[in-house]
């Protein structure tokens, strides 16, 4: 079996690591690493909803996602005014996949905000920040039951994301950038606990791509997956990082 050039199989992801409590005031935080992609995400606490949601009953999660200058090969500037669209995308992907998970009229009426500095960029900085942010949501939301402002549980199930293509004709888990730039096909895709699908994003780059591709990816996408909720679940039940 040709291995790619980092050594992996096919359906082989890149070591993942997921570190709790990795800076001091946010509620939730969270560094996870992915090869040579590195995510921290922050969660932070907030009373009140957005205006529009006022008097609801409900509450809130939103998320903001943002590749720091040092990230990749070449400086990549600030975003201090306007975001580009991409950025704008994955924030929003992010959020909506925390959003699956969580039966907000338990949150009560405040917000949760998930903050994704990419540090290191090298592929699949969007499918690290989903799968990065979930657990420090649960170290934020663990954080508001103690301060009883949120009683319950409402946290469902949990997502993580992973991504998937075909290089050179194969379908491979967990793209790096060179992969990813050579793809005749890319897809994201962010699964639950329970196997459904909170996001499919495919794109066939250089051609259309078959039923049947599509079929394989999501297989091997979904495979990866569960191994990255296990990997969250085990990062759980460990202690945090001491502060």
């Amino acid at each position: 079996m040709t291995r790619r050039p980092d050594g992996r199989r096919a359906d082989q992801l890149r070591p993942v690591e997921i570190i709790r409590g990795y800076t001091r005031f946010a509620p939730g935080s969270v560094l996870i690493r992915t090869g040579d992609t590195h995510v921290l995400c922050t969660a932070s606490f907030e009373e009140g909803v957005p205006e529009w949601l006022a008097g609801k009953g409900q509450g809130w999660i939103t998320a903001e996602y943002d590749m720091l200058p040092g990230s990749t090969v070449e400086r990549r500037p600030r975003s201090r005014t306007k975001l580009d669209g991409r950025t704008q995308e994955i924030q929003r992907l992010i959020g909506r996949c925390m959003r699956a998970v969580v039966d907000r009229s338990a949150l009560g009426e405040n917000s949760i905000w998930l903050d994704c500095d990419v540090l290191q960029a090298d592929g699949g900085t969007r499918t690290a920040a989903i799968t990065g942010a979930y657990v420090a949501l649960c170290d934020a939301v663990e954080w508001g039951r103690r301060q009883g402002r949120i009683a319950g549980q409402p946290i469902r199930e949990a997502v993580a994301a992973a991504s998937v293509g075909i290089v050179g004709g194969r379908t491979l888990l967990d793209l790096t950038y060179d992969e990813d730039a050579a793809a005749e096909v890319d897809m994201n895709v962010a699964m639950t606990t329970s196997g459904r699908f909170v996001e499919v994003q495919g794109t066939g780059e250089g051609a259309a791509f078959s039923r049947q591709a599509l079929e394989r990816m999501l297989d091997l996408a979904a495979r990866g997956i569960r191994r990255l909720l296990a990997a969250q679940a085990r990062a759980l039940q460990t202690e945090r990082r001491p502060r």
